[in-house]
């Protein structure tokens, strides 16, 4: 038995998805004429109360998007030091938009209105960069999967508003945060001024991300998407998959949610795991002994057909996904149990 629990981006399409993706209708989606992709950034746009939204390749190149429509070059985005848009997207920022960033110290990955007031350079002292966006990750992923209550995110905007700075939400973890917090997408669309969501983590599809903002906003959107080489033709088929992972995956994500906490709780059992951090969604970060080399857990669980990840020294990660069963996962809490250094 081989179960991968690298990432939530590991999982394949189902029988049922690939079917949809088969049945459908497409266009050129260049033109705007792919019905299915037009179908489905509609109802994503719906779903957030947004105007408009487009699809894109992958969630990078939205985040690198909406940077590049949120600030000029020689500005400065405001995040936390944790943020995927910082770490994870190969310095695009810098290199696509010309903008540095003043990085904050959150908790687990996750930061304050008063942190982001304080962040902000005064617009009249030109030596500065001009504080330009502020940039949200939710959930995060180095934070381990945690949410930010929908407090603390308007209290964000309010500081975005007086100092008339952008207000970017990377959701590509979105989803996951909906479900664990009963909170509804519209709450976020009332609040940011873009926002991504990915659809080939937790949902399920074998590809694709939505930026979401007002129709103006959108329009420019499709200049810098064709820039960075992200238009598609026929991606009907790739935008049947979001449907349908919209129509029946997220609730479904309860499942992953679960069964994360479960193999948090085993975690924090044995004796040759130091800390393991709170575990709110599908993302289980943990640390081990000093004594135990990281490698050596991740080879022993390799030996037993489970694949983990080093998320940095001294922290690995797990992840839930849809593709992750419950007889796989009877078998990791087992194998977990019995394992020794």
């Amino acid at each position: 038995m081989e179960i991968n629990l690298i990432s939530d981006t590991v999982t394949k399409p189902s029988a049922e998805m690939l079917q949809a993706m088969f049945n459908a209708k497409v266009g050129d989606d260049v033109f705007k004429q792919d019905p299915t992709v037009n179908d489905f950034e509609s109802k994503v746009a719906n779903l957030f109360g947004m105007e408009a939204a487009l699809f894109f390749p992958s969630g990078t190149m939205a985040n690198q998007t909406a940077i590049k429509l949120n600030t000029n070059p020689g500005d400065q985005i405001i995040c936390d030091k944790w943020s995927h848009i910082h770490l994870y997207e190969a310095g695009g920022a810098s290199f696509n938009s010309g903008v540095n960033f003043n990085l904050l110290d959150g908790h687990r990955g996750m930061i304050t209105a008063e942190q982001v007031k304080n962040g902000i350079n005064d617009p009249e002292f030109y030596h500065a960069p001009l504080s330009k966006m502020v940039g949200i990750e939710n959930t995060t992923n180095k934070g381990g999967g945690a949410c930010y209550d929908i407090e603390t995110l308007q209290e964000i905007k309010q500081v975005c508003v007086d100092h008339n700075l952008k207000y970017h939400l990377d959701g590509a973890r979105l989803w996951n945060a909906l479900i664990a917090k009963k909170q509804h997408p519209k709450q976020f669309g009332a609040l940011f001024d873009t926002i991504s969501v990915c659809f080939s983590k937790g949902l399920g599809a074998p590809i694709g991300s939505v930026l979401l903002s007002d129709a103006e906003t959108m329009k420019k959107a499709l200049r810098i998407r064709k820039i960075f080489g992200g238009n598609l033709r026929q991606s009907g088929y790739l935008a049947a998959a979001g449907i349908y992972a919209l129509q029946n995956n997220i609730n479904r994500l309860e499942e992953d949610h679960r069964r994360a906490k479960e193999l948090g709780a085993i975690l924090q059992k044995l004796s040759w795991v130091a800390k393991v951090e709170q575990v709110e969604t599908n993302i289980i970060i943990f640390s081990v002994q000093p004594s135990i080399e990281d490698k050596e857990v991740i080879e022993k669980l390799a030996q037993k057909g489970i694949a983990i990840s080093l998320m940095a020294k001294g922290t690995l990660r797990m992840v839930t996904h849809l593709d992750y069963k419950e007889v796989m996962h009877t078998y990791v809490l087992e194998t977990l149990e019995k394992m020794a250094f």
